[in-house]
Protein backbone atom coordinates (compact mmCIF):
# COMPACT_ATOMS: atom_id res chain seq x y z
CA UNK A 1 0.00 0.00 0.00
CA UNK A 2 0.87 3.47 -0.85
CA UNK A 3 1.65 5.60 2.22
CA UNK A 4 -0.99 8.25 2.75
CA UNK A 5 0.41 11.79 1.91
CA UNK A 6 0.84 14.49 4.48
CA UNK A 7 -0.99 16.62 2.57
CA UNK A 8 -4.25 14.74 2.51
CA UNK A 9 -4.34 13.79 6.33
CA UNK A 10 -3.68 17.90 6.96
CA UNK A 11 -6.84 18.00 4.61
CA UNK A 12 -8.87 15.54 6.33
CA UNK A 13 -7.61 17.30 9.74
CA UNK A 14 -9.13 20.26 9.19
CA UNK A 15 -12.48 19.61 7.83
CA UNK A 16 -11.32 20.01 4.27
CA UNK A 17 -14.34 19.25 2.08
CA UNK A 18 -16.77 20.37 4.54
CA UNK A 19 -19.23 17.44 5.84
CA UNK A 20 -17.27 14.67 4.12
CA UNK A 21 -13.94 15.76 5.35
CA UNK A 22 -15.62 15.25 9.04
CA UNK A 23 -16.69 11.88 8.28
CA UNK A 24 -13.50 10.42 6.83
CA UNK A 25 -11.44 11.67 10.33
CA UNK A 26 -14.43 10.28 12.20
CA UNK A 27 -13.76 7.73 10.08
CA UNK A 28 -9.73 7.26 10.59
CA UNK A 29 -10.28 7.87 14.08
CA UNK A 30 -12.36 4.89 14.49
CA UNK A 31 -10.33 3.08 12.63
CA UNK A 32 -6.77 4.00 14.40
CA UNK A 33 -8.94 3.45 17.52
CA UNK A 34 -9.95 0.15 17.36
CA UNK A 35 -8.33 -2.73 19.17
CA UNK A 36 -6.32 -4.27 16.90
CA UNK A 37 -5.47 -7.41 19.15
CA UNK A 38 -8.92 -8.50 19.06
CA UNK A 39 -9.56 -8.13 15.52
CA UNK A 40 -6.43 -9.37 14.03
CA UNK A 41 -4.84 -11.56 16.46
CA UNK A 42 -1.74 -9.08 17.06
CA UNK A 43 0.35 -8.29 20.04
CA UNK A 44 -0.08 -5.58 22.29
CA UNK A 45 3.62 -4.01 21.43
CA UNK A 46 2.79 -2.94 17.70
CA UNK A 47 2.21 0.55 16.27
CA UNK A 48 -1.06 1.47 16.36
CA UNK A 49 -0.95 5.27 14.82
CA UNK A 50 -3.10 6.38 17.98
CA UNK A 51 -0.43 9.12 19.61
CA UNK A 52 0.10 10.55 16.01
CA UNK A 53 -3.50 11.11 15.23
CA UNK A 54 -4.01 12.77 19.03
CA UNK A 55 -0.84 14.55 18.05
CA UNK A 56 -2.32 15.94 14.70
CA UNK A 57 -5.84 16.77 15.88
CA UNK A 58 -4.56 18.89 18.63
CA UNK A 59 -2.36 20.96 15.82
CA UNK A 60 -4.26 19.75 12.26
CA UNK A 61 -2.02 22.11 10.06
CA UNK A 62 0.95 20.29 11.17
CA UNK A 63 2.68 18.83 8.04
CA UNK A 64 5.35 17.14 9.77
CA UNK A 65 2.80 15.60 12.58
CA UNK A 66 0.63 14.33 9.61
CA UNK A 67 4.03 12.70 8.06
CA UNK A 68 4.40 11.07 11.32
CA UNK A 69 0.67 9.59 10.99
CA UNK A 70 1.36 8.71 7.65
CA UNK A 71 4.58 6.95 8.80
CA UNK A 72 2.47 5.08 11.77
CA UNK A 73 -0.26 4.01 9.63
CA UNK A 74 2.16 2.70 7.25
CA UNK A 75 3.39 0.33 9.61
CA UNK A 76 0.34 -0.67 11.16
CA UNK A 77 -0.34 -1.79 7.45
CA UNK A 78 2.42 -3.95 7.24
CA UNK A 79 1.75 -5.68 10.52
CA UNK A 80 -2.05 -6.20 10.46
CA UNK A 81 -3.39 -7.24 7.07
CA UNK A 82 -7.35 -6.32 8.27
CA UNK A 83 -5.86 -3.17 9.55
CA UNK A 84 -4.24 -2.35 5.89
CA UNK A 85 -7.59 -3.36 4.06
CA UNK A 86 -9.31 -1.34 5.85
CA UNK A 87 -7.29 1.54 5.30
CA UNK A 88 -6.77 1.39 1.88
CA UNK A 89 -10.97 1.23 1.57
CA UNK A 90 -10.58 4.40 3.62
CA UNK A 91 -7.93 5.96 1.20
CA UNK A 92 -9.54 5.63 -1.81
CA UNK A 93 -12.78 7.41 0.14
CA UNK A 94 -10.55 10.03 0.94
CA UNK A 95 -8.76 10.56 -2.50
CA UNK A 96 -11.94 12.46 -3.19
CA UNK A 97 -10.92 15.37 -1.61
CA UNK A 98 -8.84 18.20 -3.36
CA UNK A 99 -5.99 18.51 -1.60
CA UNK A 100 -3.60 20.12 -4.15
CA UNK A 101 -1.58 16.81 -4.00
CA UNK A 102 0.03 16.73 -7.54
CA UNK A 103 1.51 19.28 -9.95
CA UNK A 104 0.71 20.44 -13.14
CA UNK A 105 2.86 21.99 -16.02
CA UNK A 106 0.94 23.59 -18.50
CA UNK A 107 3.40 24.80 -22.27
CA UNK A 108 2.18 26.05 -25.11
CA UNK A 109 4.69 25.74 -28.02
CA UNK A 110 5.79 25.11 -31.59
CA UNK A 111 3.83 27.68 -34.47
CA UNK A 112 0.77 29.28 -34.15
CA UNK A 113 -2.31 28.44 -32.66
CA UNK A 114 -5.86 28.83 -33.21
CA UNK A 115 -8.76 28.33 -30.82
CA UNK A 116 -9.16 28.36 -27.06
CA UNK A 117 -7.07 26.64 -24.49
CA UNK A 118 -7.51 26.20 -20.88
CA UNK A 119 -4.74 25.54 -18.93
CA UNK A 120 -4.73 24.05 -15.16
CA UNK A 121 -5.27 20.50 -13.49
CA UNK A 122 -8.46 18.41 -13.20
CA UNK A 123 -10.87 19.19 -15.62
CA UNK A 124 -14.16 17.22 -16.31
CA UNK A 125 -17.35 18.17 -19.07
CA UNK A 126 -15.61 21.06 -20.78
CA UNK A 127 -16.64 21.10 -24.05
CA UNK A 128 -16.02 24.02 -27.30
CA UNK A 129 -18.00 25.13 -29.99
CA UNK A 130 -15.70 26.02 -32.33
CA UNK A 131 -17.72 27.80 -35.58
CA UNK A 132 -17.13 25.47 -38.38
CA UNK A 133 -16.71 22.57 -37.04
CA UNK A 134 -19.42 19.97 -36.63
Amino acid sequence: MDPISASLLVAVATGAGGEVGHQLWAALRGLVRRNQAEEAGGSPGQATGEAELTSLSVAPHDVERARALSEALSCRAEQDPLFRANLTQWHQQAQTLRTGDGGTSNTISGGSQSGPVVQGRDFSGITFNVPGQG
